[in-house]
Parts: C-alpha cells; structure tokens; sequence
C-alpha cells in the first residue's frame, strides 16, 4: 500500500516540478509517513523565502486532493530514518550516473 501512495505522490511531484524548474527550483521527494509527505527544495528553491508558501498553497494543496491519505507537506523535521533512505538513494543516483557517463567516455576512445 505505501508503495502505491508514493507512486501517487511522486505523479504529482512530476506534474508540479515543471513549474518550479520555470523559476530555477526544484523539489525532491524525500519520503512519506503518518500522512505527511517530506520534501527538500532544490536550485533556486532551497533557502528562497517563498518556498514555504510554495509548499503549503501549492504542492500541499494538490497532494491532498489528488493522493488519498496525504495530510501535510514538510520540508523540514524530516525524521532520521527518511532522510538517510532519501541521501542513500541520491547517492546510488548519482553513481549510477558516473558510471554511465564513464562508460560513455570510455566507448569513444
């Protein structure tokens, strides 16, 4: 079940980081539970005084209606547990692409 929900909210993630990336931004999903969603503001986002007002009149007001059982999102007191799942997976991200790129690199020599 908590798998499902978070396809569900990572579909509206994708729907609305388009209109954040318009301005430089960028948000991450970080995890789910107890009906909250927590997310990290990224690029022009992170530290800009309007992104909590971004979250809280936008992204939290579509996760609500679009993903049952979403009660709130928060961009900060992410428990411990989320956010070391969420770096461990942007790690294992960020490798992944490394290799990629390596690979490539490697093949046109």
């Amino acid at each position: 079940m908590p798998e499902d929900i978070e396809k569900q909210i990572l579909t509206v993630i994708n729907k609305v980081r388009p209109f954040l990336q318009r301005d430089g931004g960028d948000i991450d999903f970080i995890g789910f539970r107890d009906g909250i969603v927590y997310v990290q503001m990224a690029g022009a986002c992170e530290g800009c005084a309007m992104a909590g007002e971004d979250i809280s009149s936008g992204v939290e007001i579509i996760l609500m209606e679009e993903v049952p059982g979403v009660i709130a999102v928060k961009n900060s007191e992410v428990p411990d547990d989320l956010m070391k799942a969420y770096e461990e997976r942007k790690l294992a991200e960020y490798k992944r692409h490394e290799e990629e790129y390596f690979a490539k690199l490697n093949a046109k020599k």
